[in-house]
């Protein structure tokens, strides 16, 4: 393939697409996360991922798990975690068969402020990807993203 590659420039084309949707429906739920909640999507996206976690075998995330679950490096997903700490949302404790593991939990303040920033954040994304479906370039992506499933953890 060559940089004028036909089937190149369709598919930079087609990146180029879900990108823009991406950036949108980001930029659209951050701004009424932010306006309601104080909480960016980053912080949102973070809180949902660990409240979804258990206790027992398996169920705590390991900080590269939640890294990759909020696309993030581990640094930064590091520098969230502490600011919500600072602010009350997240508590950090020693894992207790393994002193070196440290364990992440959401607050009951945690999972109140996620609960009251669920309906946002599902009004958010509805809102952009319908804004977004009144575009053709765009249009069909909305469309898959509408039929995709959320994949089963193993």
């Amino acid at each position: 393939m060559t940089a004028t590659d036909p089937a190149l420039t369709a598919l930079a084309q087609s990146w180029c697409a879900l990108s823009l949707l991406h950036g949108r429906i980001e930029a659209h739920i951050e701004r009424a996360l932010q306006a309601g909640h104080d909480l960016s999507a980053r912080e949102y996206s973070l809180l949902d991922v660990l409240s979804r976690q258990h206790d027992g075998d398996g169920g705590h995330l390991q900080m590269k798990q939640v890294a990759d679950a909020v696309v993030l490096s581990q640094s930064a997903t590091t520098r969230l975690v502490t600011r919500l700490e600072d602010r009350g949302l997240l508590e950090r404790y020693l894992c207790p068969t393994d002193r070196r593991g440290i364990y992440t939990n959401v607050t009951e303040t945690g999972l109140e402020l996620l609960e009251a920033a669920r309906p946002t954040n599902d009004a958010a994304l509805r809102e952009a990807l319908d804004e977004a479906a009144k575009n053709p370039e765009l249009a069909p992506l909305v469309r898959v993203v509408e039929t995709l499933k959320a994949p089963v953890p193993a």
